[in-house]
């Protein structure tokens, strides 16, 4: 992290990414509204969410676990007042403002690809072009409902994203991890993220990602046949979502095995993948066609600034954004997930804290995310954080006060752009 920071600046290194790489923002130091809110809900969250995580009934953790991320993200973002919350959804790159322009979804998937390339003189803008329709289509159902304001879809996203810790702690119970969930409860619940997931589409992408992985392992725990062809099939359908929400989620087909893989169990693999093919046709069939859209966006992103942004620098400078994304404790979240590597009782959080690493580092040689890549971890970083339950509990304690530190640190002295 501190490599990625200084290195550009002390050789010069221009990299295109703002003024603060290897983050996408500029430092401007500021308190606001939700500052004093902030340190307060840290110094409870540290004090009593552990203590709270071990004792509650599991109805009132997952509770408790969501009303906490809640205060944790809204504090964090009204920093810079209510448009914290509301600002970055309605920038013209974002989804919401040509969500509001949509008059048919028939006719927006049928021109999708054809508007990606640069060259169209109607081309999609930066962040709708970069990703499938699905995207766009959540925001187009915000506007139809009446959620299509920037204060109201921000906190729709905010609401929304407070739901992936349960998704992890109900999964990692599913799977025999219950006490281990405990210990990461705090974990998942405050920590730097929250700067990204208040006000980050991406946000939601880690949600519907966390409850498809959920739902498999749900089917892969199924005592009835009926129920784990019920599972799986709602698994496929959240995660077939996902790959039309964006590009690189195909990579969430790493974790759907990790799962199966901790389970010891492979039959909801049928009913699972056809469903997610099922989404991905029937897209096909009104319009889009995620295989031809992938080339165009390739050849748009090759044209773009990704062609001056250097790969020496981004391929590790990637990696330092996912760390202060998900906090200094991911380092020792995977070192303590290859300690265990072989103790049979800490089976599920190995073999996913592994799998969310091999998909991050796939996606890092893809070469597809140099730069702006806090916000596209996001729905990876849960995962990759499942290790801390395997470090010493004073230990952890202590890595969760730096989680909140830098949270609060990066949200008052950067300005970030998502």
């Amino acid at each position: 992290m501190l490599l990625a920071l200084i290195v550009p600046a002390m050789f010069q290194w221009h990299v295109h990414a703002n003024s603060f790489a290897p983050l996408s923002s500029r430092w401007q130091p500021r308190v606001g509204a939700g500052s004093l809110p902030a340190v307060l809900i840290a110094i409870a969250a540290v004090r009593r969410l552990p203590r709270w995580s071990a004792s509650l009934a599991w109805p009132r953790l997952l509770a408790v676990t969501f009303a906490a991320g809640v205060a944790w993200m809204a504090s964090l973002a009204t920093v810079d007042g209510w448009a914290g919350i509301s600002g970055v959804l309605t920038d013209h790159n974002e989804y919401l403002p040509t969500a509001r322009g949509v008059t048919s979804v028939s006719a927006t998937l049928h021109e999708f690809v054809s508007r990606i390339a640069a060259t169209n003189a109607h081309s999609w803008t930066t962040h709708v072009a970069g990703h499938p329709p699905g995207a766009l289509l959540f925001f187009v159902l915000l506007v139809a409902v009446g959620l299509g304001g920037g204060l109201a879809a921000g906190w729709t996203v905010v609401l929304i994203a407070a739901t992936t810790p349960l998704a992890v702690l109900v999964t990692l119970r599913r799977l025999g991890a219950g006490d281990a969930a405990r210990r990461i409860a705090p974990v998942l619940t405050v920590g730097p993220a929250a700067v990204w997931l208040a006000v980050s589409a991406d946000a939601v992408f880690a949600a519907v990602a966390a409850w498809g992985l959920c739902c498999l392992a749900c089917a892969a725990t199924a005592r009835t046949g009926a129920r784990l062809v019920t599972w799986g099939v709602l698994a496929g359908l959240l995660l077939g979502y996902c790959v039309l929400l964006s590009y690189g989620l195909v990579l969430l087909a790493v974790l759907a095995v990790a799962v199966l893989v901790a389970a010891r169990n492979f039959r909801p693999i049928v009913a699972a993948a056809t469903a997610a093919l099922a989404v991905v046709v029937a897209f096909a069939a009104a319009g889009f066609s995620w295989w031809q859209a992938l080339p165009v966006l390739r050849e748009r992103y090759n044209s773009g600034i990704a062609s001056t942004r250097p790969a020496a620098y981004w391929l590790w400078g990637d990696l330092a954004a996912l760390c202060f994304c998900a906090g200094p404790i991911i380092g020792a979240s995977i070192a303590a997930a290859v300690q265990h590597r072989r103790a049979t009782a800490a089976r599920p959080i190995v073999v996913l804290t592994l799998a969310a690493v091999v998909s991050i580092v796939l996606a890092d040689v893809s070469l597809m995310s140099k730069a702006e890549t806090e916000r596209i971890w996001l729905p990876f970083v849960p995962w990759l954080l499942l290790g801390t339950a395997l470090v010493p509990e004073s230990w952890r304690r202590r890595a969760l006060i730096s989680q909140v530190a830098l949270g609060i640190a990066v949200q008052t002295l950067l300005v970030t752009r998502w």
